[in-house]
């Protein structure tokens, strides 16, 4: 059972009165990335590949933090991992070396939940080789993608899918690996965004089955840093945009330029948090759960367990309270009973109300929220909600608590009367 209390003092800035539900836009940086930041920038500050000590340290530091990101994703390899500004950077370059592989007529199917950071990179792509964008649509009753609409987008011209694991405007959880094997049957790459699903349950991308997988330190308690896996096959056989001193195999003939070695620091922070939790909270029998000789990996997936099923209480309650507000309308999956499909990421519209109204009386009360489209443009305009001001986003993570979700219900009673 998750000690909320307990996890709340790994979070400096949880101590004080602002109630912190705009984590979908980046969550709070516990004290284990901040120590690894600053110690690194102490002691350990130097560019790579030094024949000195503190270059020698850095490098050693790089390498562990690599390792660890393998083992977050549950990667074959560390060469599989690559480091970035930020998924968006990432998803752009990567995108360009796909896009020497794509002939014209190749189709490219993209969804309409999808954050623009994992729709724009293709459509430019498909725009530059002259490629067919096809669109996976919603259901707009509760912003889900139906299965049977892939099975008829899917052509033997597919050469790549893009969809996400959750929606970060909505919270849906999608079957990615069900989209993986039909992709599959194709022939076709399957590129995944997990960066709003990362925060909240484990991450395996073998079990996936996907090419392709981007996240964001910055959403899972760390600082802003991109992580990107691909399979090795993959990622050396691709062409790489690079100085021509920079190595010619993955992961470093895709990590452009010299990085930023504190927040990988930073990163590697956040994941000894994370398996700390695992260690202190989680349960031995995690389904599926890697085998004794990856320690660190079974304490990530105890972790992420214990994380998900704190995080359905809070979306149940949320759900629950949100529901009785007056001229409130949940946008997506709003029966408490679905929690299990989808995360704590909640959007709505007040009646009378734009969004951004509703997001600065709640800040008038330290309560902290999105408004507006949350980059998920195709969603937005879709829902008919962009001419609107989008949405409110409402986003707790395990360090919130039922309290605070109280607090913004009486917050947002108050406002509908």
């Amino acid at each position: 059972m998750l000690d909320v209390a307990a996890v709340r003092d790994h979070f400096p800035a949880l101590a004080g009165r602002a109630v912190y539900f705009d984590n979908p836009g980046g969550t709070q940086i516990c004290r284990e990335a901040l120590r690894r930041i600053d110690e690194y920038l102490r002691t350990t500050n130097a560019n790579e590949g030094g024949g000195f000590r503190t270059s020698r340290d850095s490098d050693a530091l790089v390498d562990l933090a690599r390792r660890t990101a393998a083992d977050f994703l549950n990667a074959s390899r560390p060469e599989e991992i690559i480091f970035g500004p930020n998924m968006t950077t990432l998803t752009f370059q990567l995108s360009r070396s796909l896009a020497q592989r794509l002939r014209p007529q190749d189709e490219i199917v993209v969804t309409r939940l999808d954050h623009d950071a994992n729709i724009a990179p293709w459509l430019s792509a498909a725009q530059e080789r002259g490629c067919r964008v096809r669109w996976w649509d919603i259901d707009v009753e509760d912003c889900t993608l139906r299965t049977e609409d892939l099975q008829r987008l899917l052509t033997p011209r597919t050469r790549l899918v893009a969809l996400g694991l959750a929606s970060n405007a909505v919270g849906t959880i999608n079957d990615v690996r069900r989209a993986v094997d039909l992709a599959r049957e194709m022939g076709a790459w399957v590129f995944v965004d997990a960066v709003h699903y990362a925060p909240h349950s484990s991450i395996d991308v073998r079990e996936l089955g996907c090419d392709f997988l981007v996240c964001s330190a910055y959403k899972f308690f760390g600082p802003h840093l991109g992580i990107l896996f691909g399979r090795l096959e993959l990622l050396e056989d691709l062409p790489a945009y690079k100085v021509r001193p920079a190595d010619n195999r993955p992961p470093g003939k895709f990590e452009t330029g010299t990085p930023s070695f504190e927040a990988i620091a930073g990163m590697l922070g956040a994941l000894e948090y994370l398996a700390w939790l695992g260690e202190a909270f989680g349960s031995a029998a995690v389904e599926g759960s890697a085998q004794p000789s990856r320690p660190r990996r079974l304490a990530l997936e105890q972790a992420m367990a214990a994380i998900r099923g704190y995080e359905m209480t809070l979306s149940r309650h949320l759900l629950e309270r949100l529901g009785k507000v007056p001229g409130l309308r949940i946008w997506g999956i709003a029966d408490p009973d679905r929690v299990s499909a989808r995360v704590p990421t909640v959007s709505f519209t007040l009646k009378g109300m734009s969004p951004s109204e509703v997001a600065e009386a709640l800040d008038r009360q330290g309560i902290y929220v999105w408004d507006g489209n949350h980059y998920a443009l195709a969603l937005a305009e879709r829902l008919g909600l962009e001419s609107q001001g989008g949405t409110v986003r409402v986003g707790p993570v395990h360090y919130n608590t039922l309290e605070e979700v109280d607090q913004l219900a009486s917050a947002l009673l108050a406002l509908a009367h």
